[in-house]
């Protein structure tokens, strides 16, 4: 089982869109089993509140519900717990690495080899898609299905 934490400032924009986007591109592959997805935040700002509604809007749009997902913060558990930690962008992997109390495994990694385009301040929720969608696409493909 591989488990991946995906994460950003609030987790309700991009982390979120990445968990079921993932989730989504694994149930397709016929290998949903194989992974334990979730997201969380840096922040507290947005704790307890679901995912945006325009991101919940373009997850929608492609057929993916994010139903029940509420923001949480990522916690130094976490890090012992998942195999992966998946920040959005730069800032957020410092504050990963701090609250994580560093990546003495090197779990911590960005999603794309640049910053995820980040819709709260853009408004454009389908470059964050693309943005995910390609993140995604590229994780699932770095695993070789159990068995192979």
């Amino acid at each position: 089982m591989h488990k991946i934490l995906f994460v950003c400032h609030g987790n309700i924009c991009r982390s979120p869109m990445a968990e079921f986007i993932m989730k989504h591109l694994a149930s397709e592959a016929g290998r949903a089993e194989e992974f334990e997805i979730a997201s969380a935040a840096t922040s507290t700002e947005e704790i307890g509140n679901p995912v945006y509604p325009p991101a919940r809007r373009k997850l929608a749009e492609h057929g993916i519900s994010c139903e029940g997902k509420y923001a949480r913060q990522l916690t130094r558990r976490d890090y012992d717990y998942y195999d992966l930690l998946i920040g959005m962008d730069t800032y957020n992997i410092r504050n990963m690495t701090r609250m994580c109390g560093g990546d003495p495994d090197g779990k911590i990694r960005m999603l794309l080899d640049r910053d995820v385009a980040d819709p709260w301040y853009t408004d454009n929720f389908d470059a964050t898609w693309r943005d995910c969608v390609k993140g995604c696409t590229e994780l699932l493909n770095s695993f070789m299905p159990f068995g192979k």
